[in-house]
């Protein structure tokens, strides 16, 4: 992020602008959406501008720019659509203190000017940093009819009544306030007038005063396997009214910055031989802050049906009588086998796939290495990088073909995703040789679609 978004205190400060033709009418019709009180610096000022002035909009100096004339100014507008006259501008500017924006000119701008979904005093603003201005119009084109007009009025009457919902406590319960209000009964009583309002307030404010303490609640969440737009919507809406998020290792921050700013986030993570939360202090983490009364997200890569350790987490938040739910995500081997372009069974080839885990609580997984081994067989392997020679050695021990194809699959669906297409008598050195960093998935008899093009990759390891 090169440009850090803050909402700036303009009322009663100076805006100045140098400039008085089309670039600066685009930026002044903007700025006079403010409280702030705007100058315009230009020897030549179009109609429209000239007009502005005449009904007290903003004020006009009919000359070039010349030192002093940005002197206690918050912001500066260089819009002169010449190179040579806005950098002498600019220069005079930024020398007077004021934080300057050359129009057009990303560079040497020390500020930038978003797109903007006006509902005062609900603003919303979208920035690029420049790179796609057709995004940013897009956008807000899309929010401009998502937003209802009357969001503003809400919020002005909300604004005044803030005061008295102090009488609730910080946390959930002022927040479950205000969404009952923006999202119920504020909107009804608008249809029968502003005057309606502040009474719908008062009467929302006494139900919640007199409500008895919600209880807290678990949502186990599956976080698929790393891309944000791979989770699901139940999983979105979760993060958006959570508390507390406690989540595994492997849970992208790309996901976690989906959480509410307000909550707070915990970070459970366990590593296979590696450091590790125990499992009973996650248990009592998320049953503390049930009992507390938040949300608690327990949120987990993947989907926590599969080598989630799920059922002992409902155990524990069952002996304390919590309500809870499973919201399930994209478990790693569905994405993985999705971007090698094969499916986990296919007819004349295999009717059953695997889900196998390459260590547990007590190290190294044992499993019906016989079955595995035969021709055909499929199986997924979750945890399988630090056992891969072990699992190897038990398959080519009980009879499996050497030949048989091996895909690794590293940082499942995400940007640094690597594939890495080889047999199972060489996945190891194989697996050493790529220095695997990320969590990866292992699939024992599937080849990616495009075997050869991968198997390229193999060269960069030898």
């Amino acid at each position: 992020m090169k440009h850090f978004p803050i909402f700036l205190a303009v009322e009663g400060r100076r805006i100045v602008l140098s400039g008085g033709g089309d670039a600066a009418m685009a930026k002044l019709r903007l700025l006079m959406k403010t409280e702030a009180q705007l100058t315009v610096i230009a020897t030549e000022v179009a109609d429209d501008i000239r007009k502005w002035a005449a009904q007290g909009k903003l004020r006009i100096i009919a000359r070039a720019m010349e030192p002093g004339d940005a002197l206690c100014a918050a912001l500066f507008y260089a819009a002169n659509e010449d190179d040579a006259e806005d950098a002498r501008v600019a220069a005079i500017a930024n020398a007077e203190g004021a934080l300057v924006n050359i129009v057009d000119n990303l560079e040497d701008s020390q500020f930038i000017t978003p797109a903007i979904v006006d509902r005062d005093p609900v603003t919303v603003a979208i920035g690029t940093e420049g790179a796609a201005p057709v995004l940013a119009r897009a956008i807000k084109a899309d929010l401009e009819e998502r937003l209802p007009t009357s969001l503003g009025v809400l919020a002005r009457i909300g604004k005044t009544f803030r005061h008295a919902v102090d009488i609730l406590p910080m946390g959930r319960k002022r927040r479950d306030f205000w969404t009952s209000f923006y999202f119920g009964s504020g909107p009804k009583a608008l249809e029968a007038g502003e005057h309606a309002v502040i009474p719908a307030l008062e009467t929302l404010l006494d139900a919640h005063v007199l409500a008895t303490d919600k209880q807290g609640s678990v949502d186990l969440v599956g976080a698929g396997p790393g891309d944000p737009e791979l989770l699901t919507l139940k999983a979105r809406n979760a993060l958006d009214k959570a508390d507390v998020v406690i989540h595994d290792r492997l849970v992208t921050g790309e996901i976690l910055e989906l959480a509410r700013r307000e909550a707070i986030i915990i970070d459970a993570g366990k590593e296979g031989f590696g450091r590790s939360m125990k499992q009973e202090d996650i248990d009592a983490l998320i049953v503390q802050h049930a009992l507390d009364g938040h949300h608690v997200v327990r949120l987990k890569a993947g989907d926590p049906t599969v080598f989630g350790r799920l059922d002992e987490e409902i155990e524990a938040i069952e002996a304390h009588d919590i309500p809870y739910r499973i919201i399930p995500g994209i478990t790693a081997a569905s994405a993985a086998v999705a971007n090698i372009g094969q499916s986990l069974t296919k007819r004349h080839r295999n009717s059953a796939v695997r889900l196998i885990t390459g260590h547990d609580t007590k190290g190294y997984a044992d499993h019906d290495w016989k079955a595995l081994a035969a021709a055909g067989e499929v199986a997924a392997i979750y945890m399988g990088k630090k056992t891969a020679r072990f699992i190897q050695g038990r398959l080519l021990m009980h009879g499996a073909n050497p030949s048989t194809p091996v895909t690794i699959i590293e940082n499942v669906s995400r940007a640094d995703q690597r594939i890495i297409a080889t047999t199972l008598v060489e996945m190891e050195p194989t697996m050493t040789q790529a220095n695997l960093t990320g969590p990866a998935i292992t699939f024992y008899g599937l080849a990616p679609r495009d075997a050869q093009a991968n198997a390229l990759k193999l060269k960069e390891f030898a």
